[in-house]
This record gives C-alpha cells, structure tokens and sequence, in this order.
C-alpha cells in the first residue's frame, strides 16, 4: 500500500500536532450549523480567568469535554462546545495593578478610564495565550463562536438581569456583613478567601457586672473589635450565667454599658461559655445582633484603621490597635490571661491580606425564591449530578442561602445599572439615562461599584448564546447537554447557572452537572505556588505530547474523585502511543489494496479472526455505554486493553505467519480483519487521543478525509462470537502459561519443543484450533494430542490449564548432561544448608538463647531446603 509508507518511522508528536489542529480548524470541523434534522448536543465551556497560564486542573477539565464532544461529533450529533473566557475583576485588578506598580503606576493616579484601558491590553494578550493553549491541548472548541464575559452582548445581558431582578424587586441595597479586604478595599465572595492555619491566642479579658463584684471572663482572637461590642451572649442553658442574663457590663477601656443577652448560638463547652457580641465585625455576632435588636458600631474604616469611634485609638492601624488595647487591659487590670491558639484564618486569596469582616453598604440578591425552584429541578432530577452524591452539596447550600452580595468596589467589571440624581431619585435601567425622570437634572451620576464576577457567570450557558436576544444559536443549542466542572464550585456558580437558568429562561441550563476532582501532586498535595510544586501542563505536551497528557488525566480517574499527577504515567501513556503508532505503521506497511478488495466479503476466518472481530465488537458496546455514563476513566481502560493486549500483543503476532505465507484468500481475510479492527480501535480512542489517532487514521484511511468527523463504531450482533472468544481465551492462557514455564527453566525462545495436549471437553474443540498458534507463539516444534494420559512418559513437564493438561518432554525442554550438571550443584549446594540448619538446631546454646522466632524461622528454613532437595532429586531420577 504505497500511498501509505509515508507515515514517519517514528513517533514524534511535535511533527503533526500543530499541523493537524490547523488542518482542522481551517476545516471548520469544529463549527456547527443550526441544522433542525440533526439533534444538538451542546457544551459550554466553564471561563478561565484572564489571569495567567491554565494549569492542570483546566487540562482535565477541558480534556474531560473534549471526550463528549467528540464522542457526540462522531456519532451523528450537531456539536456545540463554545469556549469563553472570564474577567474575573478582582483577580484581574491585582494583577494589573501589580503591574503597573512596577512601572511607578499608581491606579488612583492613573484615574478609571485610563486604568481600564491597561486592563483591556492585558486582556487581549491574556485570551490570545489562553486560546493558544486550549488549542495546544487539543481541544476541539468552536472559536468562531468564543465568548468574554464583558464582551457587548454579554454585557446587556448582565445589565438586562440586574434591571430585571431590581425591578421585581429582589435586587436591594443595604448594610451588612461583608468580607472585606482592607488592602483591596472591596468586599469579597466566599470563593475569594483561603483559610489556613495561623499561630495566635486567646486574649482572656474581664468585664465587670454593673453593680456587681462580679465580672464575665471571655475569650478572644481579636481584643481589637472590643470597642465595636454592643452586648455579651451566654447559652440560656448555661447555669453558671443564668443569674447575670438581663444585667449590663461595663465595655473595658470604652466604658459602655452593654447588656448580658441569652442565645443558643453561644457554645457552653468552648472558651469560657462567654462569647463578646461584635454586630458590626462578625457575621455570627451580626445575626444574635438582629435577633437581640442591639447596636451595630462599625470601629474600623475600610483601609482596616480604627476610625473616629474607636475613641482615643483612632488613626491605628488594626493590628497596631490590638497592641495597644492588650496592653492598656493589662495595665487596668482586665486582662486575665493570654493563651496560644492555632485557628483558621481567612485570606484574600489574591493578596494574602488577612479578610476583615465589616458592616458595608452593598447590593444584594434575595435568594429564597430564586433558590426554591432550583432545589426543585434538581430534586426532580431535571438537571443530574454525576457522580449522584454531589446532589447533597448542592441541597445544603440552597436549603441554608443567604442573600448574594453582589457588589464590589472596583473598577475592572459590569459597572452597576444605577445612577444617582441630586434629587435623592434612584434610576435603575439597561442605558444610560440622560434625564432624571423625577426633577429634569441631566447632571447623573453612575454607581461606582462593579458586579461580583460570578454574576455574569451565572448567565453564561445562555448569554453566550445571544440572550436577550432570541437567536438561532440559543433556539437550537439551548439548553446545553452538560456542564463539566469541579466540585468546588458547585455553590458558587453551578448553583447561580441553576436559578438564573430557571429565572430567565424558563428552564434548567443543562441536563447534567458532570463533577470531577482536582488534580493533586504524587503525594496527594494540593498544586500551589506557596509548595512550588505546580505542574506547567505546556510544558508536559512539549515533552510527551498532548496526547500522553490526556491519556494520563483520564486514566483511572472516576468522576468526582481527585487525581493525582505522577510523571512516570505521562510516561507510560506516551509509550502507549507509541505502541499503537509502531503496531499500526507495520500493519500499513504490510497491508495489500488489491487483496483486500478482492476478498473484501470473504468471511472464511480463523479462531483468531472471529475471537477479535468479537471482542472488538464487545469492547465498541463497553465503551460507548461507559461514555453516557461518564465513566471515562472506565471506558479508556477497556480501549487500552483491548488496543495494547489483544490487538497488539496477541491478534498482530498470531496473523504475522500469514503476512509471511503464500496463501492469498488467507492474507486478505486477514488484511481486511486487520483494518476493520484498527480502524474501528482508533475511532474509540480518538477522543482521549485525537491527534495520533488522526495522524494515522488519514495514512490508514483513503476515503475519508478525517477521523474527527468518521462515523462511530457499532455494535453488530453478526460480530458476536461468545464462542470463539472463550476458545481463544483457552488458547491465551495455555500459550501464557507455556511461556511462564520455559522462561522458568531459562529455555531460550529459540529451542523448540513438543507440545502433547490432552484436553477435556471444554478445551478441545479450543486447542485443536489454536495448533498454529502454539506453534507460532509457545515456540512449539509440533503439537500432538491425545485422547488418554496412560504411557505418557515420566520426563515429561506438565501444566494443568483451563481446558485439560499440556506435557512437554523434559529433554525437548533442556540440555541433559548441563542440566544434571547444574541439578548436582544445586543438590550440593542444598545439602550444605540442610546440614549447616541441623547443627545450629542441635546447638543448645543457640536453641535455648536465641529468641523463639529466630528458632523457628531456622526450622522453618530447614523443611523448606529439605523440600527443594526433594524437588532437585525428583528431576535428577527423571533424566537418568
């Protein structure tokens, strides 16, 4: 087959990699038409943020979707996987800031529009790399259709949903707790904080009972929210305070009466049973505040300094403050002790400050009735989770929803749709008013604030389709198939996709919430730059390929659970492809045009022949059933096994013979068995392994232009042979176990020997078929059977095996006067070990000193050499 000898001799996946992803997209392989006689299968690809290289975790993500989609293509679907990316605000923010920094740029001095146009150079540069790399890993994503989340279209969406929700009333502003950062000078989401462990300690301090003698002890972290307390909770349970409940305390250094309240939120076990009651600096405290009525004193400003009701600490930075209030408690007698304590803090996870929480001015959601509908559609399984159990994470946080802040005090973002008039009006709407509606002023001013980054998220399965505007794409491609993505965004943004799905469109954004892990270092670490132990997944692909990469992010991985990175397995994949490229370069190099066309509808095959058109036929079956389940990790193993084992390890060696023979309608028969199954074991693997499957596939193939776009294998009954298969697998096992044995008599492969098979009823239908195939493969030099056991020689070596009993006459086996020689040797050198055994147990020195397991582990030694002796003369007696 010349037009076939021009693949590479050898595997180097830098010399088609590129060239077959530009093949493709030049193709347009990728991009779908709205076609009403084909059914849409539809991804949309959960947005990277803009801020850096894709890391491993977007690998597996993307490779996850990749599968599907292929998988879909290949089977008849109209595929949609549109690819996007995130602006992420505040992530972005830092980063360019930071940048500017180094310049001497300072983002207030620069002034907002100025700072955004900085932004939105790095945000060019940033989606160009990003698009690079999801195109280096080989994923076959529609750009013509790549979304932002601040791209125009994109934009009116968010703005039409705020307006929406405002005017509906469940968008409001008010005061409440909020994380915020002092640095950043923004309030952030629970996405946006990393707790780890700090060294600290428990400040234990006094407020004395309001005339009393008596005093509450408590116990805090931080003494310098002390002036902010407005009250001091005990359990109403606790009978050490009952008494106190209702009385007033006077607020150390501040002098403030504040009153002693009773609440179950108090723990009696931790701490002193006495808990400060900070409204305005703690969530917690914030809601027994509501519940109690009681004062919220807001004590730090937003850059974290005491402000103007911190009294005579006013202007202190708050760390600064907490020196000075332990040390003014001390010197008046307040404080009781101070004791260390580790304790989880929440960090800003972009600029490590250490996240205040405050009282702040901010928008928010009210959640209750758009979360109820979305608990429903996942209760009625209207949207799915896999794996199931990731159901329970989803129904706790809606059961337990807050209200969603929902604004953020940065510049880089969806500015809020709300402008101010002097005139106290308050105009909420789509474009920008030129009027005020209530007075005339045309002086308006916008709110400053920008919305929370997963708030434009929360649209992104249908505005990327061209909602608001009723489009083609979002007619036909919406609701989305499938959303992939990882367990620890299921609160923060599959949940929101849920309920503004519902909210906007009338129904659920997708039909199934495909969970996978995260990837983690070899010893089960989470990546991170503090460790240093990040793996560049561009850096993989230089050096194994992105198909090796793929292959290994999917091997093994079962959907929700964490994978662990191991270089040594992107190793092991890439020899895999290189397997799979040296087996089916040889195959094309041997294959026959003229003689495969000839005996194209030849069906004279061999056991080999229908053992693996049958297990081909089993595995297409398998393996497309582990792909709608999501069993990825599943169906790659199945592909493996039948690729690397059974096509190359078994079928290609037991054909070889007639590669090499003359019959003609025996080497078409196989020729065609051959192409059918690598072809059909390449279709299976395209989607982990696009590229290499697509290098030789347009080698292989001549009348298809591409495996991309190929037809799916099917299953066909008429391939089912569950017969063959089980003789073939009698056949395996007997060469295997053939094999075993010689390589443990050392017998080079070029020795031949007899091969006497006696076989029961199961097994001889099996052998008497599988005789070229011992002779081939168990180095047989002729294979005889026998119907009984009786006058079989004694120097024979015997194996039972599943399907009767193979002898091999001993001589056949070795050379007799070496192998007496080296059996002497050995029996001398066993009865030296014997003796040495014997006399060390008849010592009573030793039998008597020595612990009673060194003891019996030398008798133990002893039986053991008296049974190789036994072993050693056995076979001595049978060459004699």
């Amino acid at each position: 087959m010349s037009e076939n000898k021009n693949i590479s001799t050898t595997y180097n996946p830098k010399e088609f990699e590129k060239r077959i992803y530009e093949t493709w997209e030049e193709k347009k392989y990728f991009t779908p038409k709205v076609d009403k006689n084909k059914k849409p299968y539809t991804i949309i690809m959960p947005p990277p943020n803009i801020t850096g290289q894709l890391h491993l975790g977007h690998a597996l993500d993307n490779t996850l979707q990749d599968i599907l989609i292929r998988f879909k293509r290949m089977e008849g679907y109209e595929t949609l996987w549109l690819p996007g990316e995130d602006h992420a605000s505040i992530a972005t923010e830092v980063k360019v800031e930071n940048e500017l920094l180094k310049q001497g740029l300072k983002k207030k001095e620069m002034g907002r529009e100025a700072f955004l146009e900085k932004v939105w150079e790095w945000t060019d540069e940033y989606r160009a790399r990003i698009r690079g790399q999801i195109k280096q890993l080989g994923c076959s994503a529609d750009f013509t259709r790549e979304a932002f989340t601040m791209d125009e279209n994109l934009n009116r969406a968010v703005r039409h949903v705020f307006v929406k929700l405002y005017n509906e009333g469940l968008i409001y502003q008010g005061h409440r707790i909020t994380n915020w950062c002092p640095k950043c000078q923004t309030a952030l989401s629970d996405a946006e904080i990393e707790y780890s462990e700090h060294e600290g300690n428990f400040w234990h301090i006094k407020y004395p009972v309001i005339d009393s003698d008596e005093y509450l002890e408590i116990a805090t972290t931080r003494p310098e929210t002390l002036l902010g307390d407005t009250a001091v909770a005990v359990n109403p349970k606790d009978e050490r305070y009952c008494h106190l409940v209702g009385k007033k305390l006077l607020l150390p250094l501040v002098n403030r009466e504040i009153p002693i309240v009773a609440d179950d939120y108090v723990d009696m076990e931790f701490g002193t049973g006495a808990v400060k009651i900070t409204p305005a600096h703690d969530p917690n405290d914030y809601e027994v505040g509501k519940r109690h009525n009681l004062d919220q004193i807001r004590v730090m400003d937003d850059k974290g300094y005491i402000n103007e009701l911190g009294g005579k600490y006013k202007g202190l930075e708050r760390y600064e403050a907490r020196r000075e209030i332990v040390k003014d408690l001390e010197e008046q007698g307040f404080l009781v002790k101070i004791k260390p304590h580790i304790h989880n803090v929440g960090c800003h996870d972009r600029c490590g400050t250490v996240v205040e929480p405050i009282i702040s001015k901010q928008w928010y959601v009210k959640m209750e009735s758009l979360a109820k509908p979305a608990l429903e559609a996942v209760k009625n399984k209207d949207t799915k989770f896999v794996p199931e159990r990731f159901e329970k994470t989803y129904f706790n946080w809606m059961e337990n929803i807050q209200d969603w802040c929902i604004s953020r005090q940065l510049w880089w973002g969806h500015r809020i749709p709300v402008w101010y008039c002097s005139c106290g009006e308050i105009i909420c709407q789509e474009e920008a008013p030129t009027v005020c509606p209530k007075c005339g002023e045309t002086h308006l001013v916008q709110d400053n604030d920008v919305l929370d980054t997963w708030f434009s998220s929360a649209l992104w399965p249908f505005s990327t389709l061209g909602w608001p505007n009723k489009t083609e794409d979002l007619e036909y491609f919406y609701p989305t198939n499938v959303l992939v993505t990882g367990y620890d965004i299921i609160f923060f943004w599959v949940a929101r996709m849920v309920f503004s799905g519902l909210h906007n469109m009338g129904e659920t954004p997708f039909e199934t919430v495909f969970i996978h892990g995260i990837v983690r270092d070899s010893e089960g670490r989470k990546m991170s730059k503090s460790l240093g132990n990040g793996i560049d997944p561009l850096e993989v692909i230089d050096s194994y390929g992105a198909d090796a990469l793929r292959f290994m992010l999917v091997t093994g991985n079962a959907p929700g659970n964490d994978i662990r990175f191991y270089p040594e397995r992107v190793e092991a994949a890439r020899n895999f492809a290189n397997k799979i490229w040296n087996a089916s370069r040889f195959i094309m190099m041997n294959l026959d045009r003229d003689l495969m066309n000839k005996y194209k509808d030849c069906k004279e095959y061999t056991l080999a022949d229908k053992w693996i058109l049958s297990r081909m036929n089993t595995v297409i079956k398998e393996v497309t059933d582990n792909l709608d389940k999501y069993e990825i990790g599943m169906a790659l193993q199945k592909i493996y096994d039948f690729m690397w084992t059974e096509l190359c390890d078994w079928y290609i060696e037991l054909v070889k013979p007639v590669f090499y023979g003359d019959d003609e309608k025996q080497k078409g028969i196989a020729y065609n068995v051959l192409y059918t199954v690598l072809t059909s074991g390449l279709k299976l693997l395209h989607p982990v392994m696009p590229f290499i499957t697509e290098e030789i596939f347009t080698h292989l193939v001549i009348d298809e232009e591409s495996i991309t776009i190929s037809a799916w294998p099917e299953y066909k009954d008429e391939l089912n042979d569950i017969e063959a298969e089980h003789d073939m697998d009698l056949v395996i096992e007997a060469i295997k176990s053939l094999r075993n044995l010689r390589a443990e008599m050392n017998v080079p492969p070029s020795r031949k020997a007899k091969v006497i098979a006696y076989s029961n009823e199961e097994g001889k239908k099996a052998f008497e078929e599988g005789k070229p195939y011992f002779e081939k493969l168990a180095s047989a030099s002729e294979v005889e059977f026998i119907d009984t056991k009786e006058g079989l020689a004694s120097n024979v070596v015997s194996l039972v095996v599943k399907g009767g009993e193979l002898f091999m006459p001993l001589l056949d086996l070795v050379d007799r006067e070496k192998e007496l020689d080296r059996l002497a040797k050995e029996k001398d050198k066993l009865l030296k070990e014997i003796d040495r055994v014997e006399k060390k147990l008849s010592n009573e020195n030793f039998t008597k000193k020595a612990p009673e397991a060194v003891v019996n582990e030398e008798r133990a030694k002893g039986e053991k050499y008296k049974e190789m002796l036994k072993a050693v003369e056995e076979r001595i007696s049978s060459l004699g």
